[in-house]
């Protein structure tokens, strides 16, 4: 007589639990997107920086040397010439930074930082614009600006 109480009970449970809407799943609210809101990023800007010109230095007359400085018709090479001079003794490194029409600057160094040789030479590309041209010298531990030139093929075709 128990199984058929028991049979009877799970029915009711089970009618119950139905009619009660707990075995639907509970229904969720449709989602609703959240506003975003868009930040314009500014365009990079690009900064410039100009530099204060250094002034020019004379050396002392005991360490004068002879460089001479040109440039090239046909191809617009900037050239630097080392011809010695009283004081190429002295003379520790020589560095010549060329500054071109198209904002490209490009350093190089006389034998590659080494003591420079009578009848050394740089040659640095420049275009056929105006190019500035700075030359530093070290000369016993000093190091001296001493040419500051801005250079142009005469007669541009």
């Amino acid at each position: 007589m128990k199984l058929p109480v028991m049979i009877l009970t799970a029915v009711a449970l089970v009618l119950l639990v139905a009619c009660s809407g707990c075995t639907n799943a509970p229904e969720t609210p449709p989602a609703t997107p959240v506003p975003t809101t868009r930040i314009a990023t500014p365009a990079p800007t690009q900064i410039i920086t100009i530099a204060t010109p250094e002034p020019l230095r004379t050396l002392p007359p005991e360490q004068v040397v002879d460089l001479q400085l040109n440039k090239d018709r046909t191809y617009s090479d900037i050239i630097l010439h080392y011809n010695g001079g009283r004081g190429m003794m002295f003379v520790q490194k020589i560095m010549m930074r060329v500054t071109r029409s198209d904002g490209i600057v490009e350093e190089q160094y006389m034998r590659d930082g080494q003591k420079p040789q009578q009848g050394d030479e740089i040659v640095i590309r420049g275009t056929r614009g105006s190019d500035r041209c700075e030359v530093y010298l070290t000369s016993a531990g000093t190091v001296y600006k001493i040419k500051d030139e801005s250079l142009i093929i005469g007669g541009m075709y």
